[in-house]
C-alpha cells in the first residue's frame, strides 16, 4: 500500500468545510514564483468546496508594475519585490471577512500582518512553510547584506511560528526545520497540480529526447550554467529557457552564442503549458529547491522530467518512478547523454508512470487539505 492509496476526503470532512471562510494572505504574486503558483492552484480546488475564500496578495499589472503596497526591488533581483503593505487595509479586510482560517505562505510584511491580524480576530492561523530563505542568502547577497537578511528571516519566522496554530510544508526537510523552529504542529502536505495541466488533452507520448526545456526563476540556485553547458555539449538537441530573474542577462548572452539555445522570456501558465507540450524533456538541475512544482507539472503533461537530487520532489518515493534524478556525483550533460540511449518504449513507460503519479499526488494532496481544514473548523 502506497502513501497515495488513501486519497480523497470523505463526505463528513467535506461537510465540515462547506461553510468555512478561508483567507489566504501572501507576499507572493500569483504565478510569479513557486509559492504564488502553489496557492493559485490550491484556490482552484478549494473555492468550490468552502463557504467563501478570499486572497490578499500583490498583483502584477500588464505594464509590469506591482500593486499591493509600496514596493522595493530586492537586492540582486529587481524582478522580485519587497512590499510594505497598507497595514490598516489588511486589518480592515480581515475584520470584514471574519475568516475561520487564515493561511499565510510567506515571511514578508504582508504575511506577518496577516498572521497577526488573523490571530487577533480569532481565526486559526495556518502557516505554509515552503522556502528556507536563509539557505539562499549567501547566493544573492554579500556578507553584510546576507547577515542582515538572515537576521530578518530569523525574526520573521520566529514570529510566524509563534502566531500560527499549525505549519504545513511539502518536504520532510522543511517539516524538520519547522519543528526545530518551535512549530506547535507540523505536517507534510502534497502539491496540487493546476487543473489545466491535468485536464487539457495530452500531447503525443514522448519516445525520444530532441527538445529540452527549463522553466523557472533565472537565479543562482537553479544552476543555469549546467543547462548552458549541456546545450554546448549536445549541439544536436534543442534547448529552451523560460523565466525571469537576476541571471537573465547571462541566459540571453548564451542564447546569442549557441544556435541550439533559445530564451523564451517569462511565460504565463497557459503559455508555459503549451511550451511543455512542445518539448520532450523538462530539466531542473537546481542547487536548492524546496519542492519543484514545475517538475510535477511536467510529469502531469507526460514529459521526460529530470531533476537534481537537491529538489524536494525527490523526497516523495511515489514520484521517483516518474523522474530521472541527477545524483551528486553526476551532472545534467551526462544525464542527457544517458537519455539519448534509452529505449523509446522505456521512455514512454517512464512518462506514463510520471503522469499517473502526478495525478495520484494531486488527489491525495487535496484530500489532505480538505481533511486538515475540516479538523481546524471551530464552528
Amino acid at each position: 500500500m502506497t502513501l497515495f492509496s488513501n486519497s480523497g476526503a470523505d463526505l463528513n470532512e467535506l461537510a465540515q468545510i462547506k461553510d468555512m471562510r478561508v483567507m489566504i494572505i501572501s507576499d507572493a504574486a500569483p504565478e510569479r514564483n513557486g509559492v504564488g503558483a502553489y496557492y493559485q492552484d490550491l484556490i482552484q480546488y478549494l473555492q468550490p468546496k468552502v463557504g467563501k475564500l478570499e486572497i490578499i496578495c500583490p498583483i502584477i499589472q500588464e505594464n509590469g508594475r506591482w500593486q499591493g503596497g509600496l514596493n522595493i526591488p530586492l537586492p540582486g533581483d529587481t524582478t522580485q519585490k519587497f512590499l510594505i503593505p497598507n497595514f490598516w487595509n489588511i486589518k480592515k479586510r480581515v475584520r470584514q471577512f471574519a475568516p475561520d482560517v487564515v493561511i499565510v505562505p510567506t515571511p514578508g510584511l504582508i504575511g506577518l500582518a496577516g498572521a497577526f491580524q488573523g490571530r487577533k480576530h480569532g481565526a486559526t492561523v495556518l502557516l505554509g512553510f515552503h522556502t528556507w530563505f536563509e539557505k539562499l542568502a549567501d547566493m544573492y547577497w554579500g556578507r553584510i547584506e546576507g547577515a542582515l537578511n538572515r537576521a530578518y528571516f530569523w525574526v520573521s519566522n520566529k514570529l510566524l511560528f509563534r502566531w500560527s496554530d499549525i505549519v504545513v510544508a511539502n518536504s520532510d526537510e522543511m517539516v524538520q526545520i519547522a519543528n526545530e523552529f518551535g512549530s506547535k504542529q507540523s505536517f507534510r502536505v502534497g502539491t496540487p497540480v493546476a487543473f489545466n495541466f491535468l485536464n487539457r488533452p495530452q500531447a503525443d507520448p514522448v519516445n525520444k529526447v530532441a527538445r529540452i526545456m527549463f522553466a523557472g526563476r533565472l537565479a543562482a540556485e537553479k544552476n543555469l550554467p549546467a543547462i548552458i553547458e549541456a546545450a554546448r555539449a549536445h549541439p544536436d538537441l534543442e534547448f529552451s529557457i523560460s523565466g525571469d530573474g537576476p541571471e537573465r542577462a547571462h541566459v540571453e548572452k548564451a542564447a546569442l552564442e549557441l544556435p541550439n539555445l533559445r530564451y523564451l522570456g517569462w511565460l504565463n501558465r497557459d503559455a508555459l503549458l503549451a511550451q511543455i507540450d512542445q518539448h520532450d524533456c523538462l530539466v531542473l538541475p537546481s542547487h536548492v529547491e524546496s519542492f519543484g512544482t514545475i517538475a510535477l507539472e511536467s510529469m502531469a503533461r507526460g514529459r521526460i522530467t529530470v531533476v537534481s537530487r537537491n529538489c524536494g520532489i525527490c523526497q516523495w518515493p511515489e514520484l521517483n518512478k516518474g523522474l530521472f534524478i541527477i545524483e551528486p556525483h553526476s551532472n545534467l550533460t551526462d544525464m542527457i547523454s544517458s537519455l539519448k540511449s534509452i529505449d523509446s518504449k522505456l521512455l514512454v513507460q517512464k512518462t506514463s508512470m510520471g503522469r499517473t503519479a502526478a495525478e495520484q499526488l494531486n488527489n491525495w494532496s487535496m484530500g489532505l487539505w480538505y481533511s486538515l481544514l475540516g479538523s481546524l473548523n471551530k464552528k
